[in-house]
């Protein structure tokens, strides 16, 4: 695995020893952890992206939801419309910071089994996200 790039960005020398800005995506859309599963399904189905960034009433950022791990949600028997994406957060509650070093973030990543994670900055406001490629 290795870190996607989605969007241009100036290229260095070496990319993997500068800083996870230099790599990550934009943030993409940002929902509020109160926000119901069906919900949260239609808003990414509308966006056309595969993931969301959820964050708390303060604007926080909290973690991260998928298409696919919400669809298992939705799809569980034990689902109800009262179901919160705060309820389904799971192992995407890992950040990491901008000035980790694109190599430190990968090595992360693969240590936890994470193939996407938020990049916040010091007041916890989603900046962007890092994907690994298979």
């Amino acid at each position: 695995m290795t870190l996607v790039q989605m969007q241009p960005r100036p290229t260095r020398a070496n990319p993997v020893h500068g800083t996870v800005v230099e790599v990550m995506d934009a943030a993409g859309p940002q929902v509020c952890d109160d926000m119901s599963v069906e919900v949260a399904l239609s808003v990414m189905a509308a966006a056309r992206t595969g993931r969301l960034v959820v964050c708390d009433q303060d604007g926080q950022c909290t973690g991260l939801v998928t298409q696919t791990e919400l669809t298992a949600v939705r799809d569980n028997s034990a689902y109800t419309d009262s179901v919160r994406l705060r309820d389904v957060l799971g192992d995407h509650r890992s950040f990491t910071s901008p000035v980790t070093t694109a190599s430190e973030a990968e090595h992360a990543m693969r240590s936890r089994r994470l193939g996407i994670l938020p990049v916040v900055d010091e007041q916890d406001s989603a900046l962007g996200v890092l994907a690994l490629s298979r």
